[in-house]
């Protein structure tokens, strides 16, 4: 059952669901949304292995006069962190339309994403592209200082020094979190990140 959050700004109405319960049209509009905003993106186009990595948790969508205009969602990964595989809420999917940014709709989506996280997870965690860390470190987001890895079917925890500075980590207080110390995240196809 989807949720009504919370009216964002410029008359946009905010609602939660899992995917589960979001219909084929609404995955559509989701999936169309996304291959839009990362179009010509300089870290590359929205992947069919980005889609996979997005569904399957909960999702903050946003809608204006029936058309999706922001996106957000949190699924469940586990990274490893000072001999503990954490619970993290990891965030994927940020998008708002060309047309509607800088309208606070992003900051809405997120709100809703960061609740969730807040609620059921030991820690956020996402991967930022450089343009969007000053809107999450305005958030309270903190950019992840030490190295990072990814635990790999093959090689074991493996170096991923690319993703290095790009993580940021959404802190909780019941989480005490030492942010120059590595960090590994659990396998995935397409980006470990």
């Amino acid at each position: 059952m989807s949720h009504i959050v919370g009216a964002a700004p410029a008359a946009a109405e905010v609602r939660t669901a899992h995917t589960a319960e979001l219909g084929s049209a609404e995955l559509s509009a989701v999936r169309r949304l996304l291959e839009d905003a990362f179009a010509g993106h300089p870290d590359g186009e929205f992947t069919e292995a980005d889609w996979d990595h997005t569904v399957g948790g909960m999702h903050a969508l946003a809608w204006e006069g029936g058309r999706l205009i922001g996106h957000a969602a949190v699924v469940q990964r586990r990274l490893l962190y000072g001999g503990r595989a954490l619970r993290a809420g990891y965030v994927e999917g940020v998008a708002v339309r060309e047309d509607r940014r800088r309208r606070g709709h992003g900051a809405a989506v997120m709100a809703a994403a960061e609740r969730f996280i807040r609620g059921g997870y030991d820690l956020g965690a996402l991967g930022s592209a450089e343009e969007a860390t000053g809107f999450y470190t305005a958030r309270g987001w903190r950019a992840w200082q030490g190295p990072t890895s990814a635990l790999t079917p093959e090689h074991g925890i493996t170096r991923t020094p690319d993703e290095d500075g790009w993580i940021y980590v959404l802190p909780l207080p019941h989480t005490p979190l030492d942010l120059t110390a590595p960090l590994t995240c659990d396998w995935r196809d397409g980006d470990a990140w």
